[in-house]
């Protein structure tokens, strides 16, 4: 058993290779306190038996990903999502976790009109905040990098994000500061600093930013050091809101899915000490 790694949790998907058993052996045996989950492992495993696998290892669930994909136009598309999110926020409150993280959802096929498809985002939150407030749950809005603003999430900047969560109270809905997504924007600081002031730091990620990026891109991130984030800036920000919750590690890398997972996390938690703390 190693030392506990302060605030360290690790997301599902850094360890891919994992079965939730092994994820829940090895953050104890890491001295990993939380972990972050996906839907569809925790579906695959039943979210019952998660629950309690994550309870009976003593680890806490920060966060679980992912609801959202709003961005519909066409009422039955509108209405599915609307209800995938709904159990999505059953699920979270099941696992224990009070924080259910959306990526919300790219332009609907042959639409360029990006101030639409935010407005459709702030018109689901607006019907299910109350609902996620009822069961615990936060709604955490993450801006994820442009080069996703088509296909994924047309929410790019933090500003966009806060612009979205401040119509709504802080206790329902937050945001997700992703160092990926992020490390670009010359306005971060500023914008980490509004949403500390408003109690909207739902969840706070790391992974580093590695180029030349992969074709599809969506599985470039790097292990922490192998980039350009300086997370320890990153991590200094954060703290200066007077936020105090988890740091998860979220990357998805094949290189890191092909590896031995209990190395992956021992160099995780390594690297997590040295850049971060």
């Amino acid at each position: 058993m190693s030392p506990v790694v302060p605030r360290l949790s690790l997301n599902q998907e850094t360890i891919k290779q994992w079965s939730l058993p092994e994820l829940a052996e090895g953050c104890v045996k890491a001295g990993v306190t939380g972990v972050g989950l996906w839907r569809a492992p925790v579906q695959k495993y039943g979210v019952d038996a998660a629950a309690r696998l994550v309870r009976d290892a003593g680890l806490t669930v920060t966060s679980l990903c992912r609801g959202g994909f709003f961005t519909a136009s066409e009422p039955e598309a509108r209405a599915t999502a609307l209800a995938d999110n709904r159990r999505a926020i059953d699920e979270a409150a099941t696992l224990g976790t009070d924080t259910l993280v959306l990526v919300s959802g790219g332009l609907p096929a042959g639409s360029r009109d990006l101030i639409a498809a935010r407005e459709r985002i702030a018109d689901a939150l607006a019907e299910l905040a109350p609902y996620a407030a009822d069961h615990g749950v936060r709604l955490a809005i993450e801006p994820l990098h442009p080069m996703y603003a088509s296909d994924r999430c047309v929410v790019s900047t933090l500003a966009q994000a806060l612009d979205l969560a401040e119509r709504f109270p802080a206790e329902q809905v937050g945001v997700v500061v992703d160092t990926y997504h992020l490390w670009w924007d010359d306005t971060v600081a500023t914008q980490i600093a509004r949403a500390g002031a408003g109690g909207r730091i739902a969840a706070f990620q790391l992974a580093d930013w590695i180029t030349p990026l992969p074709e599809g891109v969506l599985l470039g991130r790097g292990q922490l050091g192998d980039g350009s984030v300086d997370f320890r800036w990153f991590r200094e920000q954060v703290d200066a809101t007077g936020y105090t919750g988890p740091i998860e590690v979220e990357i998805f890398n094949p290189d890191l899915w092909a590896r031995d997972g209990t190395e992956v996390l021992a160099e995780v938690a390594d690297r997590y000490r040295t850049l971060v703390l």
